[in-house]
């Protein structure tokens, strides 16, 4: 059977994409894609290592005459992050990514694409088979587990590369180059969920909001883009505080921590003579939403409906269960907390409300916050902690990861502006992300490493949304291309 990605240009990335993309990889089960990766490496005789956590190095030898150019590094990440739209049978540890081709994009059907870091992956091995490349010696550095915490940076063997230059594949804008980065940190606070038996004489009623666009928390927070938590909390306590009576089972919404969550879903318990009352409430909710994210997210949906009873949907939080987790979910930061004062149009500090799932006996909000400036990343996970404290939750603060500081003077900078100059005939933007890189990281790991990230256009990554622009692809391939034979002149 044919793939819809076999006649796109340049084919030899294609086609690493299209291996890739049928490879199981969520962020922690890599096994596979990295036994793809080893296999293609040591078909061609290349040197593989592999540290303890699982991050590969492919040693890949100079083109003739450029065996004593300066060793580059090609990094890229293995796993992808794993969202679909929840009437989409797909099981992301087995199932390959259905891709199709719409003008000049390449879509998913349901799922996320895996573009991000899948093409950077594969225009690294393009690159390393291509004969018209030119280059110094190569170290492709594929790390694991980038998108749930960057474990794969944070436990790399440094003693492994012996580069100190190195291409980043895994920015998203066509046409910028980026020198910076944000650090970040994820927040679980858990809540005990102390729970009663409901009333007799109510009902059950799940409601579902839907439809939004979701996206990076990272890339897509400036867009003020909805989130389902947030707008589910809202109209539970709109309820609430509208005088109906509503016991509720279970909050669920979101599924990764760099997700803004599309869908949430809750499972209440009411006197079925207020099922009109909670409809109203709803749809002037749905009103409201519209007004202030229309705009962004015209596709939300937001319906009740009446599943069957059962004996666990009778087991509702007591009040004060319920008051403390609403409260906290509405209480905590979401969005844009500042912008920077040095980089103009770089968000400097936000806040994700990213998940939040409920089992029997325990309630779990997980909030993914980032910042270029250390101590705003500090002061805002403070502030969560005060929220989640005065809420009477226990608060689990992850590792932060460390940011990128723009370095203007970089070499690698310089020579990436001035071969996409060279190239495309226009000055490309040189930027900062707020976005978690591995950069940062990797500096830290290998002192004396100069850095630089470029990439593809890919839109509404981490989301079933997610595509990647066929005509950048190929403009990128080629900027890759020219920036290894520029680095290959030493």
């Amino acid at each position: 059977m044919s793939s819809p990605l076999e006649s796109l240009e340049p084919k030899l990335l294609w086609s690493h994409f299209d291996g890739i993309r049928q490879i199981p990889r969520p962020s922690k089960h890599e096994e596979k894609i990295s036994a793809h990766v080893e296999s293609w490496a040591k078909g061609k005789g290349h040197e593989v290592l592999r540290d303890a956590a699982g991050s590969l190095v492919v040693k890949v030898p100079a083109t003739p005459g450029h065996e004593s150019a300066p060793t580059v590094i090609i990094q890229g990440h293995l796993d992808m992050v794993c969202e679909k739209n929840s009437d989409v049978d797909f099981d992301f540890m087995k199932d390959p990514i259905d891709v199709r081709v719409d003008g000049d994009w390449v879509k998913a059907n349901g799922t996320t694409l895996g573009a991000d870091n899948g093409i950077g992956v594969a225009t690294a091995l393009a690159v390393a088979d291509d004969p018209e490349v030119v280059h110094g010696p190569l170290e492709i550095l594929c790390t694991i587990d980038e998108e749930t915490g960057l474990t794969g940076a944070k436990a790399l063997d440094a003693s492994l590369l012996s580069g100190r230059v190195m291409l980043n594949l895994d920015t998203e804008e066509d046409g910028a180059v980026y020198f910076g980065c944000a650090g970040g940190g994820d927040t679980i606070t858990t809540l005990k969920a102390t729970r009663r038996r409901g009333s007799l004489a109510s009902v059950p009623v799940k409601i579902a909001v839907k439809g939004l666009k979701g996206g990076h928390s990272g890339l897509n927070i400036i867009e003020n883009r909805a989130n389902a938590v947030k707008m589910m909390t809202r109209i539970l306590l709109a309820a609430i505080e509208k005088g109906l009576e509503i016991d509720l089972v279970s909050l669920d919404g979101g599924s990764k921590h760099n997700a803004i969550p599309r869908e949430a879903f809750a499972v209440c318990r009411v006197p079925k003579t207020s099922l009109e009352s909670l409809q109203e409430v709803v749809d002037v909710c749905k009103a409201e939403f519209d007004a202030e994210f229309g705009s962004i997210d015209p596709d939300l949906v937001i319906f009740v409906e009446q599943p069957d009873d059962s004996e666990e949907m009778r087991q509702v939080l007591n009040q004060h269960a319920r008051d403390r987790l609403l409260h906290l979910v509405r209480t905590l930061p979401h969005g844009v907390l500042s912008m920077s004062r040095e980089v103009d149009g770089l968000v400097e500090t936000s806040n994700n409300v990213a998940i939040v799932k409920t089992t029997k006996d325990m309630v779990e909000v997980t909030t993914s916050t980032r910042s270029s400036v250390m101590p705003a990343l500090d002061a805002a996970r403070e502030q969560i902690r005060s929220a989640a404290e005065l809420a009477g939750g226990d608060v689990e603060e992850e590792e932060a990861y460390p940011g990128w500081k723009p370095n203007p003077d970089s070499a690698v900078v310089k020579k990436t502006l001035d071969v996409y100059e060279e190239l495309f005939g226009k000055r490309p933007p040189l930027k900062a992300i707020h976005a978690g890189l591995e950069c940062g990281l990797l500096i830290d790991k290998l002192p004396g490493l100069d850095a630089v990230s470029i990439g593809p256009e890919i839109r509404n990554a981490h989301s079933p949304d997610e595509m990647v622009q066929i005509s950048s692809v190929q403009r990128f391939y080629e900027h890759v291309k020219a920036l290894l034979k520029q680095l290959a002149q030493g």
